[in-house]
């Protein structure tokens, strides 16, 4: 019996420790190509002098103009979806800070196009300035694309591909603190590591300090 319950617990180690390794393995290899989504389009953000960052700014710009049918809905926000479909839109919807009288005004973004939209609801006639991104402004707009806007904490998103974009996004953020979480338990099995692993962890503890304070 003594030996049963001595052993126990070491089988649950070993058991853990081979779970573990396996969670980080197989984590690693799932978010394998977000990880480099986000880091090419990170290098796209931070240097926009570099010439193939300057190809991220480029977008065509095209103005048309649309009879509408009068928009059906109990609110703007039904209203606007049913122009959108109207004018053959997907996307997320913003609005702008005020409507003019008897307009119904509003943008409809996605990372490969957007679209500004001025609706005159008594002349039934939509007013769109259009916007084409380019292949690389598109791959850029994934690292900041989420359908809502830091400085306006209540918007909600209204399209579906953004919803589960931003679940993708939340689960790589779950699955990176996993990861870590395992590496340093694996570095604490390692104790020829210890050392240098001490060394690593503070010196990265310390430069993200220093970030956060020099941006105080």
């Amino acid at each position: 019996m003594s030996s049963y319950v001595r052993t126990r617990p070491l089988k649950t180690l070993v058991r853990f420790e081979v779970w573990n390794r396996k969670l980080h393995f197989y984590l690693g290899l799932y978010f394998l190509f977000f990880l480099w989504l986000f880091s090419l389009t990170g290098l796209l953000l931070n240097h926009g002098q570099w010439a193939i960052g300057q190809a991220a700014n480029l977008r065509r710009e095209t103005r048309y103009e649309q009879a509408i049918q009068t928009p059906i809905g109990d609110t703007d926000s039904a209203r606007a979806r049913d122009l959108m479909r109207q004018l053959n839109m997907v996307g997320e919807i913003d609005w702008p800070a005020s409507q003019p009288l008897r307009h119904l005004d509003f943008n409809v973004s996605r990372p490969r196009d957007a679209n500004q939209v001025r609706v005159d609801l008594d002349g039934k006639r939509a007013s769109i300035q259009h916007f084409d991104n380019s292949g690389l402004a598109t791959f850029r707009i994934f690292h900041t694309f989420s359908g809502s806007r830091f400085n306006a904490a209540t918007t909600e998103r209204d399209w579906m591909v953004t919803t589960v974009w931003v679940v993708a996004m939340d689960a790589l953020s779950a699955g990176l603190i996993v990861m870590v979480l395992s590496s340093y338990y694996m570095w604490y099995r390692l104790e020829a590591k210890r050392r240098l692993g001490i060394i690593a962890l503070a010196a990265g503890t310390v430069s993200c300090a220093a970030f956060c304070v020099g941006f105080l």
